[in-house]
């Protein structure tokens, strides 16, 4: 640009935000250029939702100025945002079920006549939006249906939708696969061309790196740094999130006993999206089951838990009970699960940590169905502070947390559950380093201490750094098993995208 920089578009001055007694943001101050890519990042809890929250008018600030394009600004919800310019992609998707793609995309913006929606126009506008942001999903289908991972693509195309000049994106690839995040990025590259401006939450410090120009770190709700991600490295930003070093990402293993028992046993179990699976899980063992988005695995893992109707097979516990009957009973026998969308299918939340920790033991903290309070607080407490719970008090609700301490807390109910089996369903999705190597310690302590592990992710390097073996799933199959030193990127991927007839257990 001939030498001269761009101008400030967004500028926050002196911004602090209190939740009760709870600090999350004070004095935090920032500039970023128009057209640029300004990274948040930070531990969970370090305030870079809230902060991305106020810009888009979700939240109201107790202090300080925002100032957009060199004018005061103050937004008293995200519509009135939307009008100035501002739009937001967030972390949890945010959609109307019984509405189509395309009318979500849409959602108060839709083309109308009389006022009756043009349908012809809203196909062929929505059409042409998913085909510019290289995203392959039907605009005719029911929202209701999609996976996470693709409601978090309508998040996406809304905020595409509106032309907005700000667009803050909160962990916008926490539930995507890598070919779908390497389409957004070339979005984002594309947006920031054609001179947008865009604040991106992101707990993956490698894609920080790749995409931002800037990058501002917080820690309690403070500035820690500003700096051009050329000055930075993953290392050099995990301590100034942190306060100190990590010294290592994963921790070391210890591989089940060579005559470890069976804990569960699935055979020729088939289920919507899952064909004729089977496999055996030891006492000890991480089992990673690792495979492409819309693979299977998570539709396997409700299959065993019983969340979703079997139309063959069986899934036995080293107990002898075979479950597959309800989510109920395989807690009952001691089958756990941390489920893939904490917000769907995880947390209650307007109940209380305590209250969403305890909820799948109420029957033994009860007497005659009465739930007996001081009971429930002691063993609430008790796990809620063994898994290192921050944030809020435990009688808050639960949405009063950031995305890490919600993820604990789920971890608090399984260890109240004293499970067998526990089936993690992307367990780490949407936390910070920190707190990512505080899970994986959970569920590498769980092994040691003789439970069996169903391990769910769609990062490599976590399948790789945890498991003991690793099952492919291609398609509603098991189409590969690796051990020790097979455990590779490459024999996982390679799995992963082959042909179906080519790959056997």
């Amino acid at each position: 640009m001939n030498g001269v920089s761009p101008p400030v578009y967004l500028e926050l001055r002196g911004l602090s935000k209190h939740f009760g007694g709870v600090r999350a943001l004070d004095d935090v101050s920032l500039s970023v250029p128009k057209g640029a890519v300004h990274a948040l990042v930070g531990e969970n809890g370090a305030g870079k939702s809230t902060l991305g929250r106020i810009v888009a008018g979700a939240l109201a600030p107790d202090g300080g100025e925002i100032r957009l394009d060199g004018r005061e600004v103050a937004f008293r919800s995200p519509r009135e945002a939307l009008v100035h310019g501002v739009a937001a992609i967030a972390q949890e998707p945010s959609i109307v079920p019984h509405l189509t793609v395309a009318q979500n995309v849409f959602l108060g913006a839709e083309p109308r006549n009389g006022g009756f929606i043009r349908r012809r126009r809203l196909d062929r506008a929505y059409a042409d939006l998913a085909e510019s942001a290289g995203f392959e999903l039907p605009g005719g289908m029911s929202a209701g249906r999609l996976r996470t991972s693709e409601q978090q693509k309508i998040e996406i195309l809304r905020a595409l939708s509106r032309n907005a000049q700000l667009i803050v994106m909160d962990e916008p690839t926490a539930a995507l696969g890598a070919q779908e995040t390497a389409h957004l990025h070339d979005v984002v590259r594309r947006l920031a061309a054609a001179g947008k401006t865009i604040v991106l939450i992101s707990h993956f410090l490698g894609e920080v790196l790749e995409l931002a120009d800037a990058v501002t770190v917080l820690r309690d709700g403070r500035v820690v740094k500003t700096a051009p991600t050329a000055d930075e490295t993953e290392a050099s930003l995990v301590v100034a999130m942190l306060g100190r070093p990590l010294t290592s990402t994963f921790p070391p293993k210890q591989a089940p006993g060579a005559n470890a028992r069976v804990v569960l046993s699935v055979r020729g179990l088939s289920a919507p999206g899952v064909e004729s699976a089977s496999f055996d899980l030891q006492a000890g063992e991480i089992l990673g089951l690792a495979g492409l988005i819309g693979a299977g695995r998570t539709e396997l893992a409700r299959a065993i838990f019983g969340a979703t109707r079997v139309a063959s097979g069986e899934v036995v516990l080293g107990s002898g009970t075979a479950l597959g009957r309800s989510p109920s009973r395989s807690l009952r026998a001691g089958l756990a699960l941390i489920p893939e969308s904490r917000k769907d299918d995880g947390l209650l939340y307007l109940r209380s940590s305590l209250e969403n920790a305890t909820l799948s033991r109420l029957g033994a903290l009860s007497t005659a169905g009465v739930v007996r309070r001081r009971r429930e607080r002691r063993a609430g407490h008790d796990v809620l502070e063994r898994c290192g719970v921050r944030g809020a008090s435990f009688s808050a609700p639960v949405s009063a947390l950031s995305g890490g301490n919600q993820q604990k807390v789920l971890l608090a109910r399984v260890l109240l559950c004293e499970p067998n089996v526990v089936i993690a369903d992307e367990p780490t999705r949407g936390v910070d380093v920190g707190a990512k190597r505080a899970i994986y310690d959970f569920l590498t302590g769980l092994a040691e201490e003789g439970l069996g592990v169903l391990l769910i992710s769609s990062e490599l390097e976590e399948v790789i750094g945890l498991s003991h073996r690793v099952l492919v799933m291609r398609r509603g199959r098991l189409v590969s098993e690796l051990a020790g030193e097979a455990i590779t990127e490459d024999a996982i991927l390679a799995a992963a995208f082959a042909d179906a007839q080519e790959a056997t257990v």
